[in-house]
């Protein structure tokens, strides 16, 4: 059934209480921002049915994130791409993981799920797993396997998250509260201050955050996303000037060559940190700084999720569709518009020929200045 056919759908109320809904899974086997994402749709859904069950099936990288999550009771974290890397290594690990992992999400009893993935093979193991309904979008015709669907041809004129929320209509509710969720406990936040403190980074100092990379998930082509390590180096030396900031560059380890161009370029000296802060350690870093400076990216969308500032410069990718959620006075996104810009549409990055100009041409200056804006 699609959109239009339920939009004045309503559940069935007993009692005055919605009983209807008893055990949802939410798959998205994508990264850090797109996970968070789906955050406003597992807190509405929990407020619509405060006792219904959540599963969420995610890649194995993210898990840590959803591990500290209250409101989801189990995790499946093996993506298409993890069991694609177990097969390259052993078809009989492959095959086994695939079939454990039929089994867990089949012992699970989900009613319905929510495939956020725009992949039929997501849909076609969901209804191997005994889900009756399954709901999602119809990205190219891949969501043949959804009893209820929403045909899209991208994510264009809306942000991600209002995309996501429109699917909760098969249900008949709504969110009430849209912010991203990330949750940091006590003791991870003082295991990160002592981590800090260990690095010479006190209780009272200004501590500016530095992101140069695009996260994992764009793979080869993070590269597009990258506001110049110069720049960032240019940048970081006048808040650290300027304002006595303590600059801490972060990243995972394949991003160290990006650090490197950063700390050798720099008068003052930064803490990096690249590739030492493992995911499920990193929110609570990040909960410990006044601002974080990045580029498009999953740490941006972590620091919004905890109420920490952000200066962003985004190039091929448009802010009305991936950019911090919900618009903040507290987050500043800089961008150069040009023609051509964005150039990533329809989940596809288009070949640039410009040379990165949308990005480069956004200076240091304007980002030393909504860095100021925003510390002031």
């Amino acid at each position: 059934m699609t959109l239009k056919d339920r939009d004045c759908f309503t559940p069935p109320l007993y009692g005055g209480v919605r009983n209807d809904v008893k055990r949802v899974l939410i798959i998205n086997p994508f990264g850090i921002g797109d996970v968070l994402f789906t955050t406003p749709v597992i807190r509405a859904i929990k407020e619509a049915y405060p006792d219904s069950y959540i599963g969420y099936w995610s890649n194995l990288r993210v898990k840590p994130l959803l591990e500290s999550n209250p409101k989801i009771n189990k995790l499946f974290a093996l993506s298409r791409g993890d069991l694609k890397k177990i097969y390259r290594a052993s078809f009989i690990s492959g095959l086994l993981n695939s079939l454990k992992l039929l089994r867990d999400i089949k012992k699970g009893h989900f009613d319905i799920c929510f495939d956020f993935s725009l992949d039929h093979r997501y849909g076609l193991f969901a209804k191997l797993t005994g889900i009756r309904r399954r709901i999602g979008f119809n990205y190219k015709g891949r969501g043949r396997f959804l009893t209820d669907k929403i045909d899209i041809s991208g994510y264009n004129d809306k942000h991600a998250v209002e995309y996501y929320l429109d699917l909760l209509r098969f249900l008949g509710i709504g969110a009430k509260d849209k912010s991203l969720e990330l949750i940091v406990s006590f003791s991870e936040e003082e295991k990160a201050r002592n981590f800090l403190a260990a690095r010479g980074i006190e209780k009272n100092d200004l501590v500016i955050g530095i992101v140069p990379g695009a996260g994992g998930s764009w793979g080869k082509d993070a590269s597009y996303k990258h506001w110049p390590a110069l720049k960032f180096a240019q940048t970081a030396d006048r808040l650290i000037d300027e304002f006595k900031a303590k600059i801490v560059i972060l990243g995972d380890r394949t991003e160290q060559a990006i650090s490197d161009v950063i700390i050798n370029a720099m008068r003052n000296k930064p803490i990096d940190l690249t590739g030492k802060i493992k995911l499920e350690r990193l929110p609570a870093v990040i909960k410990n700084l006044n601002l974080l400076i990045s580029n498009d990216g999953g740490p941006m969308h972590m620091a919004v999720a905890l109420g920490v500032k952000t200066v962003s410069v985004f190039g091929p990718v448009s802010e009305l569709v991936y950019g911090p959620y919900p618009d903040h006075r507290n987050h500043i996104v800089l961008k150069w518009d040009m023609q051509c810009r964005p150039c990533y549409r329809n989940f596809k990055l288009e070949p640039c020929d410009k040379e990165r100009e949308c990005l480069k041409s956004v200076n240091v200056e304007d980002v030393f200045a909504a860095a100021s804006m925003l510390l002031n």
